[in-house]
């Protein structure tokens, strides 16, 4: 295919001039000569150019008025303009480099060199339009690149994710639920303007994805501890206990093998922190107040909360209403009394949340055809169900 001929503007209020260049140039380029700044802006909006000769003396809108007009907007800022004048005076040649002018070309026209410093110029904005489609199509790649990384490591956290929740079946769709809260729980500090130092350290696309693997750690802990259908003895919840330092451990050591560990970052903590208590009482290290980190106390919350109103083995669920009142009087206890007061304001969209999850978790078992058993698991929940004043005690686990 033919190379497309390069459009050149010849602006100038002189017709002879106009005449000259055309005759020059007009065996290399398609000229448009234009006799006022006017008639370049009313062709420019027809034509694009892919370089402006732009005399300065001009009656009505001289050079420097018109460049400026060009440089302010978007569409014109960046075709190359190169002054013709007839004056030697290099104090108005800096003033035209510095409002964007490439280059002077200075009247009468030198034939030979006219064309020579076109065919520079155009072959040095060919290579500048060349470098930005391929840095373009490089940032695509890059992008594309990116997008096939976080989808293999979302697959692969989905799988071990799903891991754990098969090991303790009745728990199902606890960890997806607990995404969701924090989302809203984050969302409620950037609102609020809370916590901001260490919010906006966050990388909020790793963070939420990165709750996930919490509880990873239950992957090594018995089922039969996992399952059991009664409260634990006191030294099967010791054993319960170590979860968090082992899933802490498992994340550390595959942050050893990787140079990205933002995602892993806050996995940790997720996972070695959440069963922290505000008054340092909980574990695995009896962190308290501001020495447990943003994430631990975050999870800490949702976690709770939908543990209380979740049905599991050796209790029923709660209502949200009768949620909500555990979460508040543990304020100042297990939970950081600042998020508890945010939760408070947003326990009608908790309460939407599990709703929603809930709903959809139905679909998905009858498309897999589980709802008998799941009606049997709920079934079963009901009949040995202890009393709802027990219920805070066993969430531990």
């Amino acid at each position: 295919m033919k190379n497309r001929r390069q459009i050149i503007f010849l602006v100038d209020d002189n017709i002879s001039n106009l005449t000259a260049g055309k005759a020059i140039l007009k065996t290399y380029y398609d000229v448009f000569p234009l006799s006022s700044g006017s008639r370049l802006f009313a062709m420019l909006e027809n034509i694009k150019p892919d370089l402006i000769l732009l005399d300065i003396e001009m009656p009505e809108m001289n050079g420097y008025e018109a460049i400026k007009k060009l440089k302010e907007d978007e569409t014109t800022r960046d075709i190359p303009v190169i002054f013709l004048t007839g004056r030697i005076d290099s104090g108005s040649e800096l003033e035209g480099l510095s409002l964007g002018a490439i280059d002077y070309i200075f009247k009468p026209f030198s034939p030979p060199l006219l064309l020579k410093r076109l065919e520079n110029h155009l072959l040095t904005r060919s290579q500048q339009i060349a470098l930005k489609d391929y840095n373009d199509n490089l940032q695509q790649m890059v992008e594309k690149r990116t997008r096939q990384v976080v989808e293999l490591q979302n697959a692969i956290l989905n799988t071990v994710t799903e891991m754990v929740e098969f090991r303790d079946d009745v728990t199902g769709g606890h960890i997806e639920r607990t995404q969701n809260y924090l989302t809203l729980l984050v969302d409620k500090l950037l609102q609020e303007n809370i916590y901001r130092e260490e919010v906006s350290s966050w990388n909020l696309e790793f963070l939420i994805p990165s709750a996930q693997l919490h509880d990873v750690g239950k992957i090594a802990i018995s089922d039969t501890i996992l399952n059991k259908p009664g409260k634990l003895t006191a030294g099967e919840f010791e054993i319960m206990k170590r979860h968090a330092a082992i899933g802490e451990t498992a994340i550390e050591k595959i942050m050893e093998t990787t140079a990205e560990n933002d995602f892993l970052h806050h996995a940790k903590i997720f996972a070695g922190t959440h069963h922290e208590k505000w008054d340092g009482s909980g574990y695995p290290r009896n962190l308290k107040n501001y020495d447990i980190p943003l994430q631990g106390r975050l999870m800490a919350v949702v976690d709770v909360y939908d543990a209380l109103i979740s049905a599991r083995p050796y209790k029923q669920p709660l209502s949200p209403e009768e949620a909500e009142e555990v979460i508040i009087s543990e304020r100042g206890k297990h939970f950081d009394p600042i998020l508890v007061d945010l939760f408070r304001e947003l326990t009608p969209q908790f309460a939407l949340v599990a709703e929603y999850c809930r709903v959809q978790e139905g679909v998905r078992d009858k498309v897999r055809g589980k709802d008998r058993v799941h009606d049997r698991v709920r079934d079963s929940v009901r009949n040995r169900a202890i009393d709802r004043g027990k219920s805070y005690a066993v969430l531990s686990r």
